[in-house]
């Protein structure tokens, strides 16, 4: 709809399949690929609690429905996906910019992963538990089935508008939970079209609502008493907000990240430093797994750098909309900002640019750092942005304490030839995930996704997101 106001797109809050305009709170966003402006009518408390209702209702409404009806609602939102794609993909650039050829990318593993949830749902069992192992439980049986928690709240950063919120919605419709989805406000637009474009493919209304605002509307919907489950993708700190207005309650959370990828002597350096670069630099660095430290066994360091820098230099930086753009534009003028305020800090702390990066607007080229000190701020801060960091390391063993020196530990990589160090990293590395000889931001649906220390709780991917999302129930029968 269109704001009278200001002549701006107005994106209001979608509210079982209507639109609610609260009061004369506006929050204009700039869009990252376009340039244009949009306004959001930021929800209030209200405008949240209407939305939770909605979504209670629905639930309840379908509670007593059997799988079979799951698979069509899961099916509504995969048909949503596909018929949408080449509008989703369009808005993602426009608004994030993400480069036009991997935005399509995003919304196609969108697809991917709902059908992979249908695929899965049929085969989550629960299990027959053997109470008669003691003598109380002789004439007994019990079995254990997942049931939904109810409301599912799905709150969603910018860098992947389709892909994060879909991550979050097919698990907790599969479950049988409604969902109330509030998206960063650069995302919001994605968002608002797929769940109109769900409805309208046969997602009953109040399955699926989205909020429009920002953190208020965020800490509004995660602390209200009717949301059962908070699945939250974000910064540490943002998390630390959320998990407390969440409380007792299911809080599942992916937050910060400062991705380590290793390469030890014995690794093909030109692999290596093209796929590190990749997962540096594609897509200007917004992904929470992309590579950010690259820790380099001395022996290699040099002929790593020199291939790592060419690697770089061969990615194709441009507007968002260009099909052969690698590295678009950052999301925002105070995101590119801040990423050249950590490399002038790891500057001025005696670090130095192996490759310098070219800044024009919201475009950064890519920058690769080396000579960085623990005083530096790129040492333990997620950078989010087209910036790697070079590390010697003196051996493998060394290359492991510095892969573990962080708050984080999301998902990482090492590069070897040698099975007994993959082992040896596998066992000691202090992240959630881990890849040999494929880079950190590598990452495929069906396995477990998630992080240690302060890169979060629970875990994504199909079949354990499913999992996250609902809960056990035990059912006990005495037969005699």
């Amino acid at each position: 709809m269109k704001s009278e106001r200001s002549g701006n797109m107005l994106l209001s809050s979608f509210i079982a399949g209507t639109h609610v305009v609260p009061g004369p709170a506006r929050m204009p966003w700039t869009q990252a690929g376009s340039g244009g402006v949009l306004d959001i009518a930021e929800a209030d408390e209200g405008v949240v609690a209407q939305a939770v209702g909605s979504a209670r209702r629905a639930f309840q409404a379908q509670r007593p429905s059997p799988l079979t009806v799951r698979l069509q609602h899961l099916q509504s939102l995969g048909d949503a996906l596909a018929q949408e794609a080449a509008t989703l993909a369009h808005i993602i650039s426009e608004d994030v910019g993400k480069p036009i050829r991997i935005a399509r990318g995003e919304v196609a593993r969108g697809l991917q992963f709902v059908e992979a949830c249908m695929s899965e749902l049929p085969h989550l069992g629960g299990e027959v538990i053997p109470l008669d192992a003691v003598s109380a439980g002789v004439g007994r049986v019990g079995y254990t089935r997942r049931f939904p928690y109810g409301v599912v709240a799905a709150i969603t950063p910018f860098n992947a508008p389709v892909n994060l919120l879909v991550q979050k919605l097919a698990p907790a419709l599969a479950a049988g939970n409604a969902c109330v989805a509030k998206p960063a406000p650069a995302s919001l637009r994605t968002a608002l079209h797929l769940a109109e474009a769900a409805i309208a493919a046969g997602l009953p209304p109040g399955l699926l609502n989205v909020l429009a605002g920002d953190k208020a509307a965020a800490l509004a919907l995660a602390g209200h008493p009717d949301v059962g489950a908070v699945s939250f993708t974000g910064g540490v700190q943002a998390g630390e907000a959320l998990a407390r207005a969440t409380g007792v309650r299911r809080f599942v959370s992916e937050l910060g990240s400062s991705a380590a990828n290793v390469v030890l002597a014995d690794a093909d350096l030109q692999s290596a430093a093209a796929k590190i670069a990749a997962a540096a630099f594609e897509a200007s660095g917004q992904q929470c797994i992309s590579a950010q430290r690259v820790i380099v066994e001395a022996p290699v360091y040099d002929a790593f750098a020199a291939r790592f820098v060419a690697a770089a230099e061969a990615m194709r930086v441009g507007p968002a909309g260009d099909e052969q753009t690698d590295i678009g534009p950052l999301v925002s003028e105070v995101s590119a900002d801040r990423i050249m305020a950590l490399c002038e800090d790891a500057i001025a702390r005696g670090a130095r640019y192996r490759l310098a990066p070219r800044r024009e607007g919201l475009i950064l080229s890519p920058a690769i750092l080396e000579g960085l000190t623990p005083s530096a701020r790129l040492w333990y801060e997620e950078v989010f942005g087209p910036v790697a960091v070079l590390i010697r390391a003196d051996d493998a063993r060394h290359a492991l304490e510095l892969a573990n020196d962080s708050p984080f530990g999301l998902q990482g990589a090492v590069f070897t030839g040698s099975l007994a160090h993959a082992f040896r990293f596998a066992e000691s590395f202090d992240v959630g995930a881990l890849w040999v000889n494929e880079a950190s931001r590598f990452r495929l649906d069906m396995y477990p996704f998630g992080g240690m220390k302060l890169s979060g709780t629970g875990r994504e991917g199909v079949r354990y997101a499913i999992e996250e999302l609902s809960q056990l129930k035990f059912t006990g029968i005495a037969w005699q």
